[in-house]
């Protein structure tokens, strides 16, 4: 959706100065990556880098994302929509924000947990620092959480909604011993949500030294040009594109004992200076922890898309304006409550190589080859001395 609120500028854009606060924006946005990777308790975290880090203007758009995880590209937008909905008028300095349902709050899968912190500069929401990771355990049927024979939500794990982790400083301690209580490894939990929290912090100190050199309507004035030149940097290239229809269609194996296939169809059509993504005729969805939730189904086009973009395009919410995304409500890849999602990243690769076979037909001297179908997260635990152990960690392939 794009953000029609024009900023009145009492300065003329210089596209120097916009590149320099472009990449303090970036910059800010991989200090808190690095934060929060050295900082990390489990494995998947701290070694597998399976979380993505960003900072948001107070409107909640996507200004820098960090060079971490490409499946949550664009992913920002719909859980910080769906806070500040939520919460408007309820938001008051040092407040953080914990959340991962995908039906209650716009998240992608239950071991995928945000912490959203507003950052306020002369006692005024003037930023968001926003980090999502995938925690080692959240609790359900079998340890990691991501199990693929859950046949619903309830199955996978505790569901959290967005609520606050901390009032105006004052922990939560409540959810803390809640989580603590369902989930088989508290210790590396715990940890790497603080370390979450540090790397919100971290994102509050760059954004508030940042206001401190040019003041906040200068910066949040060149936060809105640079989402314009994002999208029309975008528009640009796609304007370069063969207009047309090109469709693909892709499968995933079926499930059970008589496994019907599961198709996921895609069709993209490029007009002009747009993209439209859309997949009907995609299979329903399916009793199996496979379902991509539908900001995670976005979140996989947009990293498609921006695979074959050759311009060097901020990575903020300005790039995902010129596409727009379709999926029938009960598909495959925009399930209905109460369909489990824990295994979705199996799904999203898929569909991945389902538009590059797509787009393939348009520009095929900018697509990969068909992968090997995405990443392999292997999970050993048990028990030691009475105490449970997982250790989870992500490998991605290609061929």
């Amino acid at each position: 959706m794009k953000n029609n609120k024009k900023t009145e500028l009492s300065f003329e854009i210089d596209s120097f100065q916009r590149e320099i606060i472009k990449n303090s924006f970036d910059t800010i946005a991989d200090d808190m990556a690095i934060t929060l990777m050295r900082t990390a308790y489990s494995g998947i975290v701290r070694d597998s880098l399976d979380f993505s880090t960003a900072i948001c203007d107070p409107e909640g758009l996507t200004l820098a994302q960090g060079v971490c995880t490409p499946m949550h590209m664009g992913s920002f937008f719909d859980a910080m929509k769906a806070l500040l909905k939520q919460y408007k008028g309820n938001i008051f300095q040092n407040d953080i924000f914990i959340f991962n349902d995908p039906f209650a709050a716009s998240g992608q899968h239950l071991p995928d947990i945000y912490i959203a912190m507003p950052i306020y500069y002369k006692n005024k929401i003037s930023a968001w620092a926003v980090t999502i990771a995938h925690h080692s355990d959240v609790g359900g049927i079998v340890a990691g959480s991501n199990a693929i024979g859950g046949e619903e939500i309830f199955q996978e794990g505790l569901r959290i909604p967005i609520i606050k982790f901390s009032e105006s400083g004052k922990f939560n301690q409540a959810l803390w011993d809640m989580i603590s209580l369902n989930v088989r490894t508290p210790d590396e939990v715990l940890g790497d949500l603080q370390a979450q929290i540090a790397s919100c912090k971290s994102g509050e100190e760059g954004m508030c030294e940042l206001f401190d050199r040019y003041g906040v309507k200068k910066i949040l004035s060149y936060g809105q040009q640079l989402q314009d030149y994002a999208e029309k940097l975008t528009r640009a290239e796609i304007a370069d594109f063969p207009n047309g229809e090109f469709c693909f269609t892709d499968h995933i194996d079926g499930l059970g004992k008589i496994p019907e296939t599961i198709i996921i169809n895609a069709k993209v059509i490029i007009e002009d200076d747009s993209i439209t993504v859309d997949f009907e005729g995609t299979s329903k969805q399916v009793p199996a922890g496979i379902n991509p939730s539908f900001p995670f189904t976005k979140a996989a086009v947009y990293t498609a898309l921006r695979s074959v973009m050759e311009s060097d395009i901020p990575n903020c919410h300005g790039f995902t304006i010129p596409f727009v995304i379709k999926a029938p409500l009960g598909s495959l890849v925009n399930p209905k409550f109460p369909a489990p999602c824990g295994a979705r990243g199996v799904t999203g690769y898929r569909i991945i190589d389902c538009l590059f076979g797509a787009l393939s037909k348009a520009l095929p001297d900018r697509v990969t080859a068909d992968t090997a179908g995405g990443s392999t997260l292997p999970t050993i635990s048990g028990y030691e001395n009475g105490k449970p152990f997982v250790f989870c960690e992500t490998f991605m392939r290609t061929q």
